[in-house]
């Protein structure tokens, strides 16, 4: 069975766009053409984009996510790249929760030494303005 993009879009739950650009990047192969020039896809276009949509929402970035669908397109040879992808992205995930938990604690600080007065008492403004509070960890998010 063959659809066209908008029904594959519909049925991975991705945006038309988003499956133009993977097939620009390489991740969605080149597909079938009517005469008419409309692309047709068969329903393995749906498992690899839903794959690659997963793999998004996990945060993989492209390359990892290309290394990945090498290694499903040959599944006899062994996993260890995929795990070691998945560990490198585990340890990225590691690092981004720590610095997340030392903003927390930042911020639980500020409000806890709130005195909920005046603005000109406030721990939080007052926190805030004071540059030798800024966590290298916030950084590392992108704050």
């Amino acid at each position: 069975m063959a659809f066209s993009i908008g029904e594959l879009a519909r049925r991975a739950d991705v945006k038309v766009p988003t499956i133009r650009y993977y097939e620009q990047i390489g991740l969605m192969p080149e597909t079938l053409r009517t005469t008419g020039q409309q692309r047709r896809y068969g329903s393995g276009a749906v498992t690899r984009l839903a794959f690659i949509r997963h793999a998004r929402e996990l945060g993989f970035d492209i390359e990892a996510i290309r290394t990945l669908l090498s290694l499903q397109d040959d599944p006899d040879q062994p996993c260890a790249q995929a795990d070691e992808i998945a560990r490198t992205r585990l340890v990225e995930v590691d690092r981004r929760i720590a610095a997340l938990q030392a903003l927390r604690k930042e911020l639980k600080h500020m409000v806890d030494q709130c005195a909920q007065g005046r603005v000109c008492e406030c721990q939080v403004i007052e926190t805030l303005a004071d540059r030798t509070h800024s966590h290298k960890s916030w950084k590392e998010l992108g704050g």
